[in-house]
């Protein structure tokens, strides 16, 4: 059933139209012979008649066997003739394996070359259809939209296969493996650079003033004073003054700070900053510090807890997208295909270097892959219902190949005549 549904697939539109001509042409090419037997029948007859029924005689008969011969010829091609077993007669049918062989074998060498592959690939734009293909809008949404509706299944699948484990522990791996230390005085020192450490200093300085005007603050401080103070003093609220006088001076210093620029104290901090990434970056204890930190870090539950949370948010949010409950998602993921297409579009060495990346992806994988495309070209052609396939040929080329019948005839009867003119000529000298 598969071989004549393969077959049967190669009918066209045109098939019938050529059959009939077909069965025209094979018509009038049996009516040419036959008129040539009864005009040779007939010479022959009228040869005492008239020497020139000899010549008519010998073109007639030669013709006729050249037609015979030619019919012969085109019918051994594809069956056998008069149904006979004569040898070496349908040609295609007898050689079928061998043809479905070396027809594998031809395409394989002349047409999955790596010489001719890579000359056609580098004809084609990949980049550029596929920027245009994302940039088109309606294709982009429809791609974000499969997207999502295979990633609950894919989301499913990893979390029944171990992958969610196995990712987690890889990024817990990472995570561990991460020297912090350096990666820290790095961003300090590129933080200090920019000068957005005094930004920083004027926060705290704000903080403290807050936190030290406040009434629970001054309370405790005064406390701490009275409890220092010898008592002549407590009986004049000395600690009332000292702490007001604290916080005043306080108060003045923050904002004398924070309101220049070039105030002593912000060199200091800077000196105080710069000698911290100093050693952050060079003393092991700041690093081993750090290390520690961060392995007590990783290691509480919490971060599981949160690994768990937030995975489980994922995967809630990215099932209401697939159902259609939100359509964030799916925009956002439509804008990022469409962006990118523009991008790929305005980029011509980007689009060169996917070229070139696909060309020698698919290169090697055709490389890879020639010889199995030869063996599946000669098992498909092995399996294919020979009598349909031949019918189909016939009705194709058929046509051409009964042009030979008409050639034989008349050749056959040019040479046939040819020839008995010479014999004529050598009786009468």
């Amino acid at each position: 059933m598969s071989a004549i549904t393969t077959t049967s697939s190669f009918a066209s539109a045109g098939d019938a139209a050529r059959a009939a001509e077909l069965r025209r042409v094979k018509a009038l090419a049996t009516l040419v012979l036959a008129g040539t037997l009864a005009l040779f029948v007939a010479a022959k007859t009228l040869l005492h008649v008239h020497p020139v029924f000899g010549f008519v005689a010998a073109f007639a008969e030669a013709a006729t066997i050249g037609g015979l011969a030619d019919w012969y010829a085109v019918v051994a091609l594809f069956r056998r003739p008069l149904g006979l077993p004569i040898p070496h007669t349908a040609i295609i049918q007898a050689n079928q394996h061998r043809i479905a062989d070396k027809l594998g074998e031809f395409i394989e060498v002349h047409f999955l070359e790596a010489a001719p592959v890579e000359a056609k690939l580098r004809q084609v734009d990949f980049a550029s259809f596929i920027a245009d293909w994302l940039s088109d809008r309606k294709r982009s949404e429809d791609l974000a939209r499969f997207l999502l509706r295979l990633l609950p299944e894919a989301i499913s699948a990893s979390e029944t296969s171990g992958l969610k484990t196995f990712i987690t522990r890889r990024v817990m791996t990472q995570l561990q493996s991460i020297n912090l230390a350096p990666l820290a005085a790095g961003t300090l020192r590129a933080f200090i650079g920019e000068g957005r450490h005094q930004g920083l200093l004027d926060d705290l300085l704000r903080a403290v003033h807050g936190a030290l005007t406040q009434a629970d603050t001054m309370t405790a401080i005064r406390a701490k004073i009275r409890d220092e103070l010898p008592t002549l003093l407590k009986l004049y609220r000395a600690d009332a003054f000292l702490v007001k006088k604290i916080v005043a001076s306080a108060t003045a210093f923050f904002d004398d700070v924070r309101n220049d620029l070039n105030h002593p104290f912000r060199g200091e901090f800077d000196r105080m900053m710069l000698t911290f990434v100093d050693k952050l970056s060079s003393d092991p204890s700041y690093a081993d510090r750090i290390d520690s930190l961060k392995r007590d870090l990783l290691a509480r539950p919490e971060i599981g807890d949160l690994t768990k949370n937030i995975w489980s948010n994922m995967q809630s949010f990215i099932e209401r997208s697939a159902s259609g409950e939100t359509h964030v998602l799916q925009h956002h993921l439509a804008n990022v295909f469409v962006e990118a297409g523009a991008a790929l579009a305005s980029d011509p060495e980007m689009r060169a270097e996917i070229n070139q990346g696909l060309v020698a992806v698919l290169r090697s994988f055709i490389a890879d892959q020639k010889s199995g495309v030869s063996s599946f070209i000669a098992d498909q052609v092995k399996a294919w219902d020979m009598g349909q396939l031949i019918t189909l040929i016939e009705i194709n080329i058929g046509k051409d190949l009964q042009y030979i019948r008409f050639n034989g005839s008349l050749i056959g009867g040019l040479a046939g005549l040819a020839l008995y003119t010479i014999e004529f000529l050598l009786r009468w000298l």
